[in-house]
């Protein structure tokens, strides 16, 4: 009989599904692999636009579902939910016994995902790891995932050097591009018209996309800096607006609450819980602009040739494109990259700008490692010391 690595693959968010997708779909149609999906996280929620059923609408089977958002977004409730989903995965790991199992990004659920991972001593495969956001907890998440990873996928040749410089051997860290970008290349994107129909609301202005998070490591008011951008927004009357939901992170739900509000006050407005991958990347495609604090608009955005104004430190440390504009999250700075954004010479100088995390096929490369790497005494890891500059030491 014909060995098939079992490869689980674990979801939580509408994000990290559209970067898993392409490795999904290349795991499940291989005759030497077995594709398990573990979703869990906003999925399973309605509020979040319950994002399962697109997962099952595309084809892929869910092997396991864990629940384990309480209705509570505060940092006790979060934590508890973190418990929860710890539990899940380690019930479900021992059931589903897979191979490897791959995780992509910093977000808590992921964490949880990774702990149980450990303990239950499975190989671990992390995507875009290395990388820095310093105005979330989600940097320190990140690089513990990184530190209890067996296997590593970067997205650019600096976040590559970062893994090694935490100890990770080399020979285990692979630069291959961020897998998102794969999508922009293989999808047919929809023109204005489809994409208008398919939201069932007229786009006839020009519009940007909006997305914002919760900023969860300094002790800031986001709903102070989501009304500083609302209302430089409101500036811009001849534009229409399609914001999606944040992250279910700590006091996400009071960011929803007042992205609501503003969406029954103002008709130009259209909010959604969710696009999904094709609406998302097509609604990007068409806009004038991108803006909020979501990663996407660093890494994703540029590979369409649009604009992105990033709010706030959440991504800052990231390596960004001459197409992100960084300012503050004050009425004035958001509403002069703004007004940049949308300038005839910036639009003109976009459209040619070099994405720094495009590499191209990224979801083969990690197929092909996934499906290649022996795994049979991966899991005790020696730290991998880099050279010490000997001068340096001595002058300390």
């Amino acid at each position: 009989m014909q060995f098939r690595r079992k490869i689980c693959v674990v979801t939580g968010t509408r994000a990290e599904y559209g970067l898993l997708k392409g490795i999904m779909a290349r795991i499940q149609e291989s005759d030497f692999s077995e594709l398990q999906i573990i979703v869990t996280g906003t999925h399973l929620v309605e509020e979040f636009g319950n994002t399962v059923r697109q997962i099952e609408t595309d084809g892929f089977v869910v092997s396991k579902k864990i629940e384990m958002l309480l209705a509570s977004d505060s940092a006790v409730s979060v934590s508890k939910s973190m418990a929860l989903a710890q539990i899940g995965f380690a019930e479900v790991y021992e059931e589903l016994s897979p191979d490897i199992i791959l995780l992509l990004g910093d977000r808590y659920e992921i964490l949880a995902a990774a702990s149980a991972a450990l303990i239950s001593r499975r190989p671990l495969a992390h995507i875009h790891g290395g990388e820095v956001t310093e105005g979330a907890m989600d940097e320190s998440i990140r690089h513990a995932i990184t530190k209890m990873a067996h296997i590593h996928f970067s997205s650019t040749q600096e976040y590559r050097n970062r893994i090694i410089q935490m100890g990770e051997n080399p020979d285990n860290v692979f630069h291959v591009g961020a897998p998102g970008l794969d999508h922009i290349n293989n999808l047919s994107l929809l023109n204005l018209a489809e994409l208008s129909a398919s939201l069932d609301y007229t786009l006839d202005k020009p519009f940007a996309v909006v997305t914002y998070h919760p900023v969860t490591l300094p002790n800031q008011s986001n709903l102070e800096t989501l009304n500083s951008l609302l209302d430089a927004l409101g500036q811009f009357s001849n534009m229409q607006f399609i914001i999606t939901y944040p992250n279910a992170d700590t006091f996400g739900r009071q960011l929803i609450d007042r992205l609501k509000e503003f969406g029954a006050q103002n008709e130009h407005v259209l909010l959604v819980p969710s696009l999904g991958l094709l609406k998302y990347l097509s609604a990007v495609k068409n806009s004038k602009f991108v803006i909020g604090n979501s990663s996407s608009g660093i890494i994703e955005v540029p590979s369409l040739g649009r604009p992105s104004v990033n709010i706030g430190d959440r991504q800052k440390g990231r390596i960004s494109a001459e197409s992100v504009i960084h300012c503050g999250e004050n009425i004035k700075s958001i509403t002069a990259a703004i007004k940049e954004a949308i300038s005839d010479d910036f639009q003109k100088q976009v459209s040619t700008v070099v994405n720094p995390y495009a590499k191209g096929n990224a979801a083969d490369q990690i197929f092909q490692r996934l499906l290649k790497v022996d795994l049979e005494n991966i899991i005790r890891k020696p730290f991998f010391d880099l050279p010490i500059n000997r001068t340096a030491q001595e002058e300390r």
